[in-house]
């Protein structure tokens, strides 16, 4: 029979084949976290981001650096209310202040405001003509099973299909269709825009 091991042993093991952090995991266990915060407090507060970064010596700073610019990417999304679309010009105007390539990073960003802008002008336009034709498409589906069920053909009932529970997951299911499209071109606008200097 094989040797019980303790679990203070077998994770004395595991950490024995880890080995020891390099410098610049080191740095961004302590300097990551700190890069979050300053995100989240510019969000919140719209603090300047170029002279809180310039705190943080050479090493420290290109890691708060990229952790800000992370949480910034994050937070540029469809801009479904007010709100969002606020946060999306805070989040924009930070991360061209922390880019060195201020050309570059406003290329993508026109390209992003491109997209932004046809979700709030088509985008709502197509939305409303899908949830038209789902709406009417489903009374249908409704009164043919009334007629189906009671045999009558010219009853013509009065039903609120938007508050029946098929329309409302239907709904969602081709809103998250129609949004997809404009999250893959976003996904795809940031990850241009964290890949410039």
């Amino acid at each position: 029979m094989g040797e019980i091991k303790s679990a203070a042993e077998i994770a004395r093991e595991k950490l024995a084949k880890i080995g020891e952090p390099t410098e610049e995991e080191r740095l961004k266990w302590k300097y990551g976290p700190e890069g979050e915060k300053l995100a989240a407090h510019y969000l919140r507060e719209n603090c300047n981001l170029v002279s809180e970064v310039s705190k943080y010596d050479d090493k420290a700073r290109k890691v708060v650096v990229t952790s800000v610019n992370d949480i910034l990417l994050r937070n540029i999304s469809l801009p479904r209310n007010e709100a969002a679309r606020r946060t999306n010009n805070e989040a924009m105007d930070g991360l061209k202040a922390l880019k060195n390539d201020k050309v570059a990073a406003e290329n993508v960003f026109s390209k992003i405001r491109k997209v932004l802008d046809h979700y709030l002008q088509e985008g709502a336009q197509q939305k409303q003509q899908a949830y038209e034709s789902l709406k009417t498409e489903f009374e249908a589906k409704i009164q043919e099973a009334i007629k189906q069920q009671t045999g009558v053909s010219s009853a013509r009932m009065n039903i609120d299909v938007e508050k029946q529970p098929q329309f409302l997951e239907e709904w969602q299911r081709v809103q998250s269709q129609m949004e997809a499209q404009y999250i893959s071109v976003l996904d795809e606008y940031k990850l241009e825009l964290a890949a410039i200097d």
